[in-house]
């Protein structure tokens, strides 16, 4: 029997690799006298937690690099180099996310991503073929001017002088000199990881929708809005590029319209790019069951989160196999979940009603329980021997 052990990061207390390996323990449990063949492949979907996911599967490594966070601070940041050593992976939220800033501080007229582009440099530096960045957690709202700047363009005013950093700032460009951008950009390929389909700009854009929860009023967001749309009329000016109603144009604050005019950037699904590098659908071959996971799984599932990606993979590669999600809670939306994601069973790990802190905690000891428990009912169902 063989079981493919796919989830994604418990949020707060297991990494993706963690939890798998929790499921398999409770596993084999159940099968201490028998060999069944468990594989453990950490997913991800783009968003918090993707480069853990990568490196893990792929055996790669970790590394540091001294950026700026979303306001200038200096901080140490961290990118994955994956097993291959040809493809780097990068999280804007590790340099410009939302965790550097609190109610006060958190401004999107000010933030920017100046520090992602110090992490693609430093990734540059490990000479790689290709970078994922995946999207998602920004503090941000610049159109990925911040990254342009570092990766060594220049965002010119009126008088020639460069534009300080933030969204706010863009409505004062009149130039874009893309001149001295690093040469090396044009030697990798860049996948971005994302399921964020909003335009750059208008009542769907990223002013609007994503802005608030980055400290921005309504007049806040509209002024942000108007500083992109004339920075993309810019960038459409001097580059050619239209960016302004793109697709995943406004996701990360216009990171992905920065990295779609700057860069031969290529927008993809995160959770897809996941299972592609992780190898996943070779491991689903021949899958008796299949358990995936996360914290948390409700109507949002189905838009590209990990267990649906993994669902729909296995129902394509492996029709007969259970599809079995271990989750730390089940929100709204559940019935559409068995209908249309692919996934059979939904279980909830805690054990016993619990704080929020203690759950946590014990996140690892309750994951292998409601793994255990899955696999005695699967024991006996199949006669196993």
């Amino acid at each position: 029997m063989k079981f493919v052990i796919a989830p994604d990061s418990f949020k707060g207390s297991l990494t993706a690799k963690q939890a798998g390996d929790a499921m398999a323990i409770g596993i084999k449990r159940v099968f201490l006298n028998q060999t069944p063949e468990i594989k453990v492949v950490p997913q991800a979907d783009g968003g918090e937690g993707t480069v853990q996911s990568l490196v893990d599967a792929t055996n790669g490594q970790m590394l540091a690099a001294k950026v700026h966070d979303p306001l200038g601070h200096p901080i140490m940041a961290h990118f994955g180099i994956l097993g291959n050593r040809q493809t780097a992976v990068i999280e804007m939220s590790a340099a410009s996310g939302l965790q550097y800033v609190n109610y006060q501080t958190r401004d999107p007229r000010l933030t920017s991503t100046f520090g992602t582009g110090e992490l693609i440099l430093a990734a540059l530096k490990q000479d790689v073929k290709e970078i994922i960045i995946g999207l998602g957690g920004s503090a941000t709202n610049d159109g990925g001017a911040g990254m342009f700047q570092a990766l060594g363009g220049h965002l010119l005013d009126q008088r020639g002088q460069e534009l300080i950093h933030g969204g706010a700032a863009l409505k004062q460009l009149a130039r874009i000199d893309a001149s001295s951008l690093n040469s090396r950009l044009n030697q990798v390929k860049i996948k971005i990881a994302s399921d964020v389909t909003n335009p750059l700009v208008g009542p769907q854009g990223a002013s609007y929708i994503f802005g608030p929860q980055k400290g921005a009023t309504i007049e806040i967001a509209e002024q942000l809005d108007l500083a992109l749309k004339h920075y993309a009329a810019i960038i459409k000016q001097d580059l050619g590029v239209e960016v302004a109603n793109l697709p995943g144009a406004g996701a990360a604050g216009g990171l992905g319209a920065g990295l779609l005019a700057f860069t031969a950037a290529k927008m993809c699904h995160g959770i897809e790019l996941v299972i592609e590098y992780t190898g996943l659908k070779h491991q689903l071959q021949q899958a008796d069951v299949v358990l995936t996971g996360e914290g948390k799984i409700d109507l949002q599932t189905k838009f590209g989160k990990t267990p649906f990606g993994v669902a729909q993979a296995a129902k394509k590669l492996v029709p007969q196999a259970p599809v079995i999600a271990l989750v730390g809670n089940i929100g709204p939306g559940i019935e559409q979940i068995y209908q249309e994601t692919g996934i059979d069973a939904i279980f909830t790990t805690p054990v016993g009603a619990k704080s929020l802190p203690r759950a946590l905690s014990e996140a690892k000891h309750d994951i292998s329980l409601t793994a255990e428990n899955v696999a005695r009912l699967i024991k006996k169902m199949s006669n196993f021997r």
